[in-house]
């Protein structure tokens, strides 16, 4: 997953992506961590940093096009 990616090229911090996806810091950081979630989580997180599903997902974030 490329939730770290994302988030830095946005400038957000961790905070500020949680509050966006509206989900605890707590989940965002296990998802950063474990570099897996649920789906449900996915789809909040890839709103929140104004991605796909699919860009968030792939192994390399340059091979969304």
């Amino acid at each position: 997953m490329n939730i770290q990616y994302y988030r830095k090229e946005k400038g957000m911090t961790i905070q500020q992506l949680a509050d966006a996806a509206e989900l605890p810091k707590r989940t965002v950081e296990q998802a950063i961590a474990r570099n897996t979630c649920s789906v449900k989580t996915a789809i909040k997180l890839a709103d929140a940093l104004g991605v796909t599903l699919d860009a968030l997902c792939r192994d390399d974030p340059d091979k969304t096009e």
